[in-house]
């Protein structure tokens, strides 16, 4: 009996996954964009800049559009969009195209 509640807890965190893409703007600065898969809007949401040894080269929050813009990097980096327990995407530089 107690099975059908926790399914049911694990469908409702399943419901909205975190989302996050970036893109070259090709003036030398980077666009994130991210959200949730049920529609939901990532206002304020960290997003983290980091080189390859993890350090953090810059933080900021998704705006109100759930977008940040900075500057690119250069060095070797990676971005984390922070959404909370399991909700954190990854995106290496590397795999940023215009």
């Amino acid at each position: 009996m107690t099975l059908v509640p926790l399914l049911a807890c694990a469908a409702t965190a399943a419901a909205h996954n975190a989302i996050c893409d970036c893109f070259d703007n090709g003036d030398d600065t980077i666009t994130c964009e991210g959200g949730f898969s049920d529609g939901g809007k990532a206002t304020g949401v960290p997003l983290r800049v980091l080189d390859g040894a993890g350090k953090v080269l810059l933080e900021g929050k998704m705006s109100d559009n759930s977008d940040f813009t900075f500057a690119k990097p250069k060095v070797d980096f990676r971005v984390e969009f922070d959404a909370g327990q399991g909700h954190v995407v990854t995106i290496d530089g590397r795999d940023i195209e215009e």
